[in-house]
């Protein structure tokens, strides 16, 4: 099962027609997940292995998706050193901070890889790991 994120980045992005700075993360790091964005442990605990079958099962993992997306998108463009900010997808306030020459973002000492450009309404950030989105 595939999905993609850029349809939901859009979707968001619409919704919360403000300034954004998007936290994308490398696709290796992706790729280094425990499990997929669109899986929830507590989805298979409670479902079992088909937990994301059939038209319920994809609007799970569409839930599911959009709950990691919106972890990675912040209502501010541009975004400040030190600036707390609390993610589109509610949870706690992350910020930034210059360590030894390099961009991190806290918590968890997430290295920004680049500012892959400036957009109309914000700006997408590329980072070296993946925002705690459970």
């Amino acid at each position: 099962m595939r999905y993609s994120l850029l349809p939901l980045v859009a979707l968001s992005a619409t919704i919360h027609a403000q300034n954004t700075t998007v936290l994308a993360p490398l696709n290796s790091e992706i790729e280094k997940l425990p499990r997929k964005p669109w899986e929830d442990p507590n989805d298979y605990d409670t479902l079992g292995p088909n937990a994301y079958e059939g038209g319920d099962g994809q609007e799970r993992a569409q839930r599911n998706l959009r709950r990691f997306v919106e972890a990675h998108m912040l209502p501010v463009s541009p975004w400040r050193e030190g600036e707390k900010v609390r993610p589109i997808g509610g949870d706690r306030e992350v910020w930034w901070e210059e360590k030894e020459g390099k961009q991190v973002i806290q918590p968890g000492a997430i290295e920004v890889a680049s500012v892959a450009g400036d957009v109309a309404n914000g700006q997408v950030w590329i980072i070296k790991g993946v925002r705690n989105y459970s």
